[in-house]
């Protein structure tokens, strides 16, 4: 591995202990204006500070991020299919190496869609995206992507993707927590970082996430809704984070939400675009 890769990737997992919070801002490439993030400025700004990377796309890292804020980036590159279309496998490189290395990315991220429609293409793209990255020395992280399939998220079937996109030269995996996630880890050649998926319930079951999927080896997390869809986003991320860096357990972790909450009790208000004139 060349010198730039190891470089980029020490960015996105920290070599102090091999672990990384990712903050997921990139649901508006098929998902529009979701809920809290219909003005990602607003959302992400406060976040900043306690994210290791933000993994978005290029639309957004232009309007929305300040370039003079040294925020590691996984810049997503695929994309094709919206919600509302018949097929969310049907996706494509959306954005070139070449626009990520102006971009300065640290990595580049793109979905793959393992026993679905457009499994072959999706396989075939990141082959490919590894071969461009490798020759600039920007990292891939494929995301094990189910589509609107939820109950394909079992240890058998992510087992499966997981290690097809390390062998096709994945530098990292982001695929979803289940029962028996110590069998994706163990077979994976690459570090695994775990998704937060749509919003749970309670804040328990954010950090019992966070807490179970490290102690069966994760490397960290990549969280949006979890993080920014709550009504105390910034107190939300502080304490995933110290489950990630610090070794917290889940009542640990939950007590500094509280801590915090109640340091800062405002509420985070709906999101409005300014009409426009």
């Amino acid at each position: 591995m060349d010198w730039g890769l190891k470089n980029r990737l020490a960015k996105i997992i920290k070599p102090q202990n091999r672990r990384g919070v990712m903050l997921a801002v990139d649901h508006g490439y098929f998902l529009g204006p979701t809920e809290k993030l219909e003005v990602p400025k607003k959302t992400i700004a406060p976040l900043l500070p306690f994210a290791d990377s933000l993994m978005l796309t290029r639309g957004v890292l232009r309007t929305s991020v300040d370039a003079n804020f040294p925020v590691p980036v996984v810049l997503r590159v695929s994309g094709g299919a919206s919600i509302i279309g018949k097929d969310l496998s049907n996706e494509k490189i959306t954005t070139s190496v070449k626009e990520a290395i102006r971009l300065n990315v640290s990595a580049m991220a793109m979905s793959i869609f393992v026993g679905a429609t457009h499994e072959h293409e999706s396989l075939v793209s990141l082959g490919n995206l590894v071969n461009e990255g490798e020759e600039y020395g920007i990292p891939v992280l494929a995301v094990t992507a189910v589509g609107k399939e939820l109950e394909k998220r079992d240890a058998r079937y992510l087992s499966l993707a997981c290690r097809m996109a390390a062998e096709f030269g994945a530098h990292l995996v982001k695929t979803y927590y289940c029962e028996n996630f110590e069998k994706v880890v163990t077979s994976c050649p690459v570090p695994v970082i775990i998704a937060g998926g749509p919003k749970l319930a309670t804040e328990l079951d954010v950090f019992n996430l966070t807490y179970d999927a490290l102690q069966a080896g994760a490397s960290g997390v990549d969280m949006g809704r979890n993080i920014w869809q709550n009504d105390h986003p910034v107190a939300m991320i502080k304490a995933v984070r110290a489950i990630v860096h610090q070794k917290a357990t889940v009542k640990e972790a939950h007590e500094i939400f509280k801590k915090l909450k109640s340091e800062s009790p405002q509420k985070v208000q709906p999101q409005k675009s300014k009409p426009k004139k």
